[in-house]
C-alpha cells in the first residue's frame, strides 16, 4: 500500500466551497459596518457644528445684553456663515479676543468635498421655512447633508 499524503480533488473543492460561503457572508457585515461609522461621523459633525452656532447665538445675545453690541433688528445673531465660526469674532470686545467655536468645518461623510474645496453642508438661515432647501443667506441657522441617500435605519440624511 502506498503513503497517499496531501488533498484530494474532492476536499479541495469542499473547502473551497465552505470559504466562499463564509466570504459571502461577511461581506455584507463588513459594508454595514462601514456604513454605520460613517452614519456616527455625520452625527457627531452635525452635533458640534449645532452646538457651534449655538454658542456663537448665546455669546451674541449676552454681548447684546451687556451693551457691547447695539440690538438691531435686522441681525438674528446668528454666524453669517460657517467660516465665522473658524475664524472667531470679537462680539463688540466682550471676550480678549476673537471667539473661535470650531477648529475646522468638519466634513460630510456622505458629500465628501472634492480636492482643495470647502467642505459642503445645506444651510438654513433664520428666516428660512424649515423644509426648505434654499439657503436664504442671511445668516447659518441650521446645517444639513447634502447626501440625496438613504441611512440603514430608513430616514434620509438630510433630515437629520
Amino acid at each position: 500500500m502506498k503513503n497517499r499524503s496531501g488533498l484530494s480533488l474532492i476536499e479541495l473543492i469542499v473547502t473551497i466551497a465552505i470559504l466562499s460561503i463564509l466570504a459571502s457572508l461577511a461581506m455584507p457585515l463588513a459594508q454595514n459596518t462601514a456604513k454605520r461609522m460613517k452614519e456616527a461621523e455625520l452625527r457627531r459633525n452635525l452635533r458640534s457644528m449645532r452646538t457651534a452656532i449655538d454658542d456663537f447665538k448665546k455669546s451674541y445675545d449676552k454681548a447684546v445684553t451687556e451693551g457691547k453690541l447695539p440690538s438691531t433688528l435686522d441681525k438674528s445673531g446668528y454666524p453669517e456663515n460657517l467660516k465665522q465660526l473658524v475664524e472667531g469674532y470679537d462680539f463688540g470686545g466682550l471676550y480678549s479676543t476673537k471667539k473661535k467655536f470650531l477648529r475646522r468645518v468638519p466634513v460630510d461623510p456622505f458629500n465628501p468635498p472634492e480636492k482643495d474645496e470647502e467642505p459642503l453642508w445645506g444651510l438654513r438661515s433664520y428666516a428660512d421655512d424649515p423644509e426648505s432647501d434654499i439657503w436664504g443667506g442671511e445668516d447659518v441657522f441650521d446645517v444639513y447633508s447634502l447626501s440625496k441617500e438613504a441611512a440603514i435605519d430608513g430616514t434620509s440624511y438630510k433630515d437629520w
